[in-house]
């Protein structure tokens, strides 16, 4: 057997046991890539670090850090509120409300299941309350995320654009925000259809604040298990009510100077610095080409120097999980390109004949798979692989990179997926075993249809 075949199913073991097992994936790709690169590639240990990606470990750690931040002091609360204030009462735009929101969390670096945890018990119970198909919900609410999930700045987006710099191929950033963007847009829109979204009534006044507060979803970390960070979501607000209760009889007015102080409709200088540095974020990375993570880091720290209360507990906020994974997986990718395997897969792809079937059967892989490991994982493993077969020219690399990220995010509603697990763990008063049913339901669907069309759309067209 050769080393790149041996190489290649040591890869799929890593795949298979991160995803039976429920062991960090990252760090199962750092075991391998000292065992593969040691035993069968005979690399040295310089070698098999010269794959670690240390500015994609910057990104991570500093945008979700500057996230944590604002989480922690109530800026996603006052964001929460301040679009659900929007829908004036009208139940029907309640579903884009939270679509939207996602997407922008997204979008501004939050990581796709930290924004999940945030919205998805506040969309859950404004389900439960207006009688809105909770699989109505919760989709809006995942597509949501990942259709702002690729932009410039997101952690998505950022990794795949490094990716596609690392390899040299042609990229467009905004072409890989649009092809998400609208994908998961056209998606929700089906969904909004076939699920009852059009027959919601106007006949009542939505609250300013949710049924269930966002601050209790702030406690739902990136590396929280679903299960038991939908059971934290659920049960958190009925503790904080009755804890109110209690110290309303113990002490009123200190209670009334609490619930001014945490009041998430009001901004606070704070939130208000906070806004101000995601905004400087953007506005850094857009128009001055800044790095982000060192730009993230810089008003991370400025914040927590201002505000250290409200940061104390941030960096272990920081979403280290994901941070293990990335950097595993793209060190594992690294070994498998100094022994040459990638080029020895992607000549084995190319040797099928038929370009654009490689494509559409690359593009499949990466939804299966993500259906059931991660997402960042797959793209990570997949577009490196895909370089040698992209290099001949007779694909175009724009829009099959995208297509390839479109595929092994989208597919992410499965409740086998982080994001769906916490969809499914944060909905209030329903069959959860029907519920997981309608949810792996739904994400087949997507598998079976999504990579076809986004083939059709982006990659026959011959994109860049």
């Amino acid at each position: 057997m050769s080393a790149e075949l041996i190489s290649i199913l040591v890869l799929v073991v890593v795949f298979v046991i991160a995803t039976t097992r429920s062991i960090n994936m990252g760090a199962l790709a750092f075991a391998a890539a000292f065992g593969v690169g040691e035993l069968v590639a005979d690399l040295d240990t310089d070698k098999i670090f010269a794959g670690f990606p240390g500015d994609l470990f910057v990104v991570l750690v500093g945008v979700t850090y500057l996230f944590a931040i604002a989480r922690a002091n109530g800026t996603t609360d006052w964001l929460v509120h301040a679009s659900i204030r929007l829908v004036r009462g009208r139940v029907v735009l309640i579903p884009w409300v939270m679509f939207v929101l996602t997407g922008a969390l997204t979008a501004i670096g939050a990581v796709s299941p930290a924004a999940v945890a945030i919205v998805a018990p506040i969309a859950l119970s404004f389900a439960a309350r207006y009688q809105i198909s909770p699989l109505l919900m919760g989709a809006m609410v995942v597509h949501g995320a990942q259709g702002g999930g690729f932009s410039p700045i997101s952690i998505y987006g950022t990794i795949v654009n490094g990716i596609v710099e690392r390899e040299k191929l042609p990229g467009n950033e905004i072409a890989l925000f649009l092809a998400s963007l609208v994908v998961n847009l056209v998606i929700a829109g089906v969904v909004f259809v076939l699920f009852g979204g059009l027959k919601l009534r106007n006949d009542g006044a939505v609250a300013e604040t949710a049924p269930v507060s966002a601050s209790a979803s702030s406690s739902v970390s990136a590396s929280a298990v679903p299960a038991g960070a939908g059971a934290e979501a659920k049960g958190a607000p009925e503790a904080r009510e009755v804890d109110l209760e209690k110290d309303r009889e113990e002490d009123p007015e200190e209670d009334r100077s609490e619930e001014r102080e945490d009041d998430t409709t009001r901004l606070n200088p704070a939130r208000m610095a906070t806004l101000a540095a995601l905004v400087a974020l953007v506005v850094a990375v857009l128009a001055f080409d800044l790095d982000a993570g060192l730009t993230s880091i810089t008003l991370a720290v400025l914040l927590s120097t201002c505000w250290p209360e409200d940061s104390r507990n941030a960096v272990g906020q920081i979403a280290w999980p994901t941070v293990l994974l990335i950097c595993g997986v793209l060190t594992y990718v690294g070994v498998l390109d100094e022994m040459g395997t990638i080029d020895w897969a992607g000549e084995g792809v190319s040797d099928i004949g038929v370009p654009l079937l490689s494509a559409v059967l690359l593009c499949y892989i990466g939804a299966l798979v993500s259906a059931f490991a991660s997402s960042v994982g797959i793209m990570g493993a997949l577009i490196p692989l895909a370089v040698p077969f992209l290099a001949q020219g007779e694909i175009g690399a724009v829009g099959m990179v995208a297509a390839l990220a479109v595929s092994a995010t989208v597919v992410d509603v499965s409740p086998f997926s982080t994001n769906g697990a916490l969809v499914l763990a944060a909905a209030p008063g329903v069959d959860r075993e029907r519920f997981f049913r309608q949810l792996m339901m739904y994400g087949g669907i997507v598998v079976a249809v999504v990579p076809a069309v986004v083939w059709l759309a982006l990659v026959v067209p011959d994109w860049g």
